[in-house]
C-alpha cells in the first residue's frame, strides 16, 4: 500500500450521540466504511439504520469489550483510521470540593479509553503503513480554567498521549491528529456534566451567537482524515467566533 493510498475504513468511538454520531454521518456520506462504537446499542442501531454504518456496542474502558471490538473490526474489513471521540466531563466543582469519583470517571473514559482502543488497533494500523489516529480532545486540554480542574486534567493527559503517540509511531508512518474543540452545543455534553440539570445545561449556550455544532466539528474531522496521508494536521483548535478563548465568550443576551 502506498503513502497516498485512499483511506476508507474507520472506527469511530463515542458514536451514540453528538460529535461521534455526526462524524459517522460525515464519513458515511463520503463513502467510508465505518464501524460505529458506543455503549448504547439502541442508539447505535438507529444510526446504523440511518447511515449504513456497522454498529458495535462496547464500553471503551472495558478490556473484554475492546478485545471483542478489535476482533469484530478484523472480521469486517479491518481499518486504516481510528477516531477516538468517546469522552466527557462530570462536574464543575473547584478542586477544593471536587468529587474523586467524577475525576476517576473522566480519566477512565477520556484517557484510559483512548489508551485501550488505540493499543488494540495499533498492530493493524502499523501493518497498514498509512494509518491514522485522530483523538478528539478539547481546548480544556490546552488551557485550564476555574471549575474545570478534573476535566482539564483528563484532557491535558489525552493531549499529551496524542503528542507522545505521534513521536513514537512516526517510524510506522502513522499519522496522528488532534482536534480540540471549544464550545460545542450538543444534546448531552453539558447535560451530563451538570448532572442532568436541563436548565443549567441550557444556560451554558444561552445568548451565544452560533455556537459550534456537532456537525461543524465532524466537518473538520472528516477533512483532516480525508487529506492525503503525507499531510498531518498535528493539532486543530476549533471554536465559534464568539469564543475568542476559554475565558472570553461573547453573549448577546
Amino acid at each position: 500500500m502506498t503513502d497516498n493510498a485512499p483511506f476508507h475504513h474507520a472506527v469511530v468511538t463515542g458514536a451514540s450521540s453528538g460529535i461521534g454520531a455526526a462524524t459517522v454521518r460525515k464519513l458515511r456520506a463520503g463513502g467510508w466504511h465505518v464501524v460505529a462504537v458506543a455503549r448504547r446499542a439502541d442508539r447505535l442501531e438507529a444510526l446504523a439504520a440511518e447511515t449504513g454504518a456497522l454498529a458495535f456496542a462496547a464500553d471503551v474502558t472495558r478490556d473484554d469489550d475492546v478485545e471483542s471490538l478489535a476482533a469484530f473490526v478484523a472480521d469486517h474489513g479491518g481499518l486504516d483510521t481510528l477516531i477516538n471521540v468517546a469522552g466527557g466531563a462530570r462536574g464543575v466543582d473547584r478542586l477544593a470540593t471536587a468529587h474523586a469519583d467524577d475525576w476517576e470517571w473522566m480519566f477512565q473514559v477520556n484517557v484510559m479509553g483512548t489508551l485501550k482502543v488505540t493499543q488494540a488497533f495499533l498492530p493493524a494500523l502499523r501493518e497498514h503503513r498509512s494509518g491514522t489516529v485522530l483523538n478528539l480532545t478539547s481546548t480544556a486540554g490546552l488551557v485550564a480554567y476555574e471549575g474545570g480542574s478534573g476535566y482539564n486534567a483528563a484532557k491535558f493527559a489525552q493531549h499529551a498521549v496524542t503528542n507522545a503517540l505521534r513521536l513514537e509511531e512516526v517510524e510506522n508512518n502513522l499519522r496522528v491528529i488532534e482536534v480540540a474543540p471549544g464550545l460545542v452545543a450538543t444534546e448531552e455534553f453539558a447535560l451530563n456534566r451538570l448532572g442532568g440539570d436541563k436548565e443549567a445545561a441550557e444556560k451554558v449556550y444561552q445568548g451565544v451567537e452560533n455556537p459550534l455544532t456537532a456537525g461543524d466539528v465532524a466537518e473538520v474531522v472528516g477533512y483532516a482524515v480525508g487529506l492525503p496521508h503525507h499531510i498531518n494536521l498535528d493539532q486543530i483548535v476549533i471554536r465559534p467566533v464568539a469564543q475568542a478563548a476559554n475565558h472570553k465568550l461573547i453573549r448577546t443576551s
